[in-house]
């Protein structure tokens, strides 16, 4: 059975849902820095930019009873890999030492709404 979880208080800027449930797994869409206010990418420091789309993610996982302990893989999209460092920073602070899901990081040429970084998730919903 598949689940299609669009969040209410985060209206999708394009045709996607922000995460589909497809039995024990959850797949969530890329966030960009998006303000959940406005809907506006956040442009600006890579740090700042990092930061919303985590706590995009964040809002996505705990709105489906989740959170970034069930994550099991991660795809990091970025526009510049001088980036990368600060980048692994923060998205290392969101997870528990030893509880590192795993990752793939990919150098891009452009994303939706001129963003920096973009962070997709695949998430374990079982037992």
């Amino acid at each position: 059975m598949l689940e299609y979880i669009t969040l209410p208080d985060l209206p999708p800027v394009a045709p996607y849902s922000h995460a589909v449930r497809a039995g024990d797994f959850l797949f969530v869409t890329g966030q960009l820095s998006e303000d959940p206010e406005t809907g506006a990418v956040v442009l600006g420091p890579i740090a700042e930019q990092t930061r919303q789309v985590m706590e995009n993610l964040r809002r996505v996982l705990t709105y489906v009873g989740t959170g970034f302990d069930q994550v099991v893989m991660a795809r990091i999209f970025l526009t510049d890999f001088r980036d990368y460092e600060v980048v692994n920073s923060i998205y290392a602070s969101y997870f528990q030492p030893g509880r590192l899901p795993g990752r793939t990081t990919v150098g891009v040429l452009g994303l939706a709404g001129q963003g920096n970084v973009e962070i997709d998730l695949i998430v374990y919903c079982g037992d």
